[in-house]
């Protein structure tokens, strides 16, 4: 065992056997470096990262690799879903050097931390045209004997270079969002595949944020086309192997442009993100196949993610076990892809050829072009004839128990603040606009988990919950993520305990986080000095960027966010779509007087309503409802009905 065996973070303790001697990322490996005077190995990534488990099998568990590693370099491992502020950095760095990024991600580094090198996945040897692990290593090696002194001042101008591009400087004059917008829905409009819904060729990445963006588009402008590409891409992927047609959930991409084939690991974040952006477009159109979907994954996630203590774990594997008796044999997808005779035997000779005219499966596998050897042969399932009759419950039920007579994929059981805040936002949309207590009731319970475990008692967040223990200050984005997750919780049931939470939330995130001359926020305090660089993160991926929530907590508080706007205001004229989220309109206030106001309640609860907050007076003398707008009110209604004719007469 290596020095990673007392860690909590999963990702870490997988490579708490291999032969390189790991240290994590902390005071004593720094010592370290500067001690023996070598450079840092900086290895960061992920539990459920395919390509991570790859380089573990190909390299960290090779002796004579291990040997080099130890013998010129401090090595450390860094999971970078607890430290995201670390592994910014250094993307940046290895972008900016290489042209693209991603995990494993391979840094060296001086022992005051400065990267002089960088790459993701090197293979063991030189091959495909890449350098080899061992190669690198060598190299490296001797450069930082032979020839330091231009090292150091390579990493001087690059960290420069990095600081630079970091700066935003505040934009002049007022800012004209809905311009922006229309520039980011002619740029989608332009990429959007309109056979198969997504946007761009293969991989298809969903990135609900530009569905979101879409929905809110169509609400202000009434642009069909918003709406029918949002709609599009969400019935694609639900029709797709991306969609776990049998467990529900969404695996993280599609390396083809049919939603065919996925990349099979399990997100929490995605399926967050993706609930609510199908809840959306429910509440737009009313079409109940996507309602389904949204059960179907907040279902999985409620089975299969859900800690006992209510709050939701971070991930599953794309890879899981072939073979039972061959443990340590391991393929992607080998959980949920299917033999012919293997299905057949559960659904039954009689009933096999609707099965496999519904889900596309064939003799000899349908997986035609094959991305992974362990695909020989089997079937993704896909709704290939959605039109057919539907999967009775009692034949899913036996299907999923012979699935679940394999050996899971791994999981990742820590307890992310920002990932479980996005899930509490999407059990609370839909659990209103589904009418599901018993979602909104999972929402109250991981927001219970995180007051307990991750809220010190003198106010400070925690980002990280693993095995009894709480660690990490919060970032950025898990201060904005909870505030909004219980200004959603608020709405939902009037407890005035959670907006107060909100409000101490966001003036914590202001105070710790806020750039207060230009604006924005950074996605660290400055309280860790081994952080490079104060990042202000805006880029709108695979989640939003803590400045877009933050900005969008703001103005549910009632608080003017137009500083943050301003400071990524030349950002939005160069690259708009990077940053849809951070667009928004000023709320309308709806607010419900007297005690039971559940008559409007259920009014509210069907519609989609993103440009209003709703707000309690429960001492108002007869049960009653304001829309209001720029402080001003109109007449107050005393039924639905009326409330509903209200909102229909107002354009948002």
């Amino acid at each position: 065992m290596n020095r990673l065996a007392g860690e909590k973070s999963p990702y870490l303790l997988q490579h708490a056997n291999n032969p390189v001697d790991w240290r994590p990322w902390g005071e004593e490996a720094f010592a370290a470096a500067r001690a023996e005077d070598k450079p840092i190995f900086l290895s960061i990534g992920y539990s459920t990262c395919h390509w991570c488990h790859v380089m573990e099998r190909e390299s960290f568990e090779n002796e004579s690799i291990a040997e080099v590693l130890n013998g010129d370099f401090i090595s450390i491992k860094l999971d970078r879903e607890e430290r995201p502020d670390i592994d910014r950095i250094y993307m940046m760095f290895v972008q900016a050097t290489t042209g693209s990024g991603g995990w494993p991600m391979s840094v060296w580094l001086t022992p005051d931390l400065k990267p002089f090198y960088g790459g993701t996945y090197f293979p063991p040897e030189n091959r495909y045209g890449r350098p080899g692990f061992r190669t690198v290593l060598q190299q490296l090696a001797n450069a930082w004997k032979t020839d330091r002194p231009r090292i150091l001042d390579s990493t001087d101008s690059m960290l420069e270079s990095l600081r630079h591009n970091n700066y935003s400087s505040p934009g002049e004059g007022v800012i004209d969002t809905r311009k922006v917008a229309e520039t980011i829905y002619h740029g989608m409009s332009r990429s959007f595949d309109k056979n198969l819904g997504g946007f761009g060729a293969a991989p298809k990445f969903p990135r609900p944020v530009t569905l979101n963006f879409l929905l809110r588009h169509y609400l202000v402008t009434k642009t069909e086309d918003s709406l029918e590409m949002a709609v599009k891409t969400l019935q694609e992927m639900a029709l797709g192997g991306m969609n776990d047609q049998l467990g529900g959930g969404f695996h993280r991409y599609s390396v083809d442009a049919q939603w065919f084939v996925p990349h099979f690991e399990k997100m929490l974040y995605d399926q967050a993100q993706l609930v609510n952006a199908y809840i959306e477009a429910y509440q737009l159109t009313g079409n109940k196949a996507l309602a389904q979907t949204a059960r179907e994954t907040l279902d999985y996630v409620l089975r299969d993610l859900r800690h006992p203590e209510g709050a939701f774990y971070s991930a599953e594997d794309a890879d899981s076990v072939i073979d039972p008796a061959h443990p340590h044999e391991k393929g992607e997808g080998a959980f949920y892809i299917w033999s012919w005779e293997e299905l057949e035997s559960i659904v039954g000779a009689d009933r096999m050829p609707w099965f496999a005219k519904r889900f596309g499966i064939e003799r000899n596998g349908n997986v035609h072009e094959d991305p992974h050897a362990e695909f020989t042969g089997k079937n993704i399932l896909y709704l290939s004839n959605p039109d057919t009759d539907p999967l009775p419950e009692e034949l899913r039920a036996k299907l999923l128990a012979a699935r679940n007579q394999r050996v899971r994929p791994h999981l990742d059981d820590k307890v992310l603040t920002s990932w479980n805040a996005l899930m509490i936002s999407a059990f609370v949309t839909a659990g209103r606009a589904l009418n599901e207590p018993r979602y909104l009731d999972a929402a109250i319970a991981a927001t219970k988990f995180i007051e307990d475990k991750l809220l010190t008692a003198n106010g400070i967040l925690l980002r990280r919950y693993r095995d009894g223990e709480a660690a990490i200050p919060g970032f950025l984005d898990d201060y904005a993520s909870f505030a909004y997750a219980l200004i959603d919780l608020y709405e939902a049931t009037a407890n005035e305990h959670y907006i107060d939470l909100a409000r101490k939330l966001a003036g914590d995130m202001t105070d710790l986080f806020e750039d207060h001359e230009a604006g924005g926020f950074y996605s660290t305090t400055e309280a860790d000095a081994n952080v490079l660089l104060r990042i202000k993160d805006d880029y709108d991926g695979a989640e939003p960027s803590g400045n877009s929530i933050a900005a969008q907590v703001l103005l549910r508080l009632g608080e003017d966010p137009e500083k943050t706007f301003r400071a990524f205001a030349k950002r939005m004229g160069t690259m708009p779509r990077m940053v849809g989220a951070l667009l928004a309109l000023p709320p309308r206030q709806i607010i419900l007087e007297g005690e039971d106001v559940s008559e409007y309640r259920k009014v509210l609860d069907k519609r989609f309503l993103p440009f209003h907050r709703i707000l309690y007076r429960p001492e108002g003398q007869k049960p009653g409802a304001y829309v209001c707008e720029n402080f001003v009110c109109q007449l107050p209604v005393h039924n639905g009905s009326d409330l509903e004719a209200l909102l229909n007469s107002t354009h948002v």
